[in-house]
């Protein structure tokens, strides 16, 4: 299982992260996590093959993770010779189809019927997806919008733990106990946080329950990065951690397994 942060970045215009975007490759499972402006011509720029991707998974509904969804579509009919013609899974929480159907509305009719098989997978936290065999995708119910959630991808042993946007949740924290990677958001410093994303304090206390073999933190707004953001995590959780950039990877499968939390 290999994970590679192509979108680092939140709503704020930046020179060098773009929005939310995480792709994970495992299995012949090329699966991306979210998909908001910038994501599909960042892969393009790191080399990364946009054009066989298998699944896109969204985490919600606002527009830096879901807004480069359609420019994915059309880029799969349009920009490549020849056409796709493998089918595509798009899987959400509920309401995804609905959020589609307006998207094709408001942008190109075809979406959903763009000359190859499009199928929308709408995942509720009890029904979790196989993506292929023995890979599995499952969601989490989190404190961000109504349709929230984090997902968790599993193969072989190992288990990434993905947040999207959050607030404080020890339910999370739980959930994600004993993962190899924990993907985190980490939005904004304690002087400017808001009741729907995370503080590298927050942060910290999450990884802290959940004890992941690797803590990686993404979706910087700019003024987080003006605090020594690995510091205050490590005084809540001193195992490692990593501030993903744009392009950084890894390979899961060499990572220390993470400590399932006893009582």
């Amino acid at each position: 299982m290999r994970l590679t942060t192509i979108g680092t970045g939140t709503a704020a215009p930046s020179a060098t992260r773009v929005q939310a975007g995480h792709l994970v490759e495992v299995a012949g499972v090329r699966l991306l996590l979210d998909c908001g402006s910038g994501v599909v011509h960042r892969m393009a720029g790191l080399g990364l093959a946009w054009q066989t991707l298998t699944h896109v998974a969204i985490t919600h509904f606002h527009a830096d993770h879901v807004s480069d969804l359609a420019t994915l579509i059309v880029a799969w009919r349009y920009g490549q010779l020849a056409p796709r013609t493998e089918p595509i899974t798009l899987v959400g929480p509920p309401g995804l189809r609905d959020l589609l159907t307006r998207h094709a509305a408001a942008l190109w009719p075809s979406l959903l019927a763009p000359g190859f098989p499009v199928e929308v997978v709408e995942l509720t936290p009890a029904t979790p997806v196989a993506l292929a065999e023995g890979v599995t995708l499952a969601s989490h119910p989190v404190p961000h919008t109504p349709e929230s959630v984090a997902y968790s991808v599993e193969h072989g042993g190992r288990r990434l733990v993905y947040t999207g946007d959050t607030a404080p949740d020890r339910a999370l924290g739980d959930w994600a106990a004993g993962c190899d990677v924990l993907l985190a958001e980490c939005s904004l410093p304690a002087d400017m946080a808001v009741p729907t994303h995370l503080t590298p304090e927050q942060v910290g206390e999450l990884a802290a329950a959940a004890r992941p073999g690797l803590l990686a933190l993404t979706h910087f707004y700019p003024p987080v990065e003006h605090v020594d953001v690995a510091a205050i995590v490590a005084a809540r959780w001193t195992g490692p951690t990593v501030l993903a950039h744009d392009g950084w990877s890894v390979d899961v499968a060499a990572l220390p397994r993470g400590a399932t939390r006893t009582p």
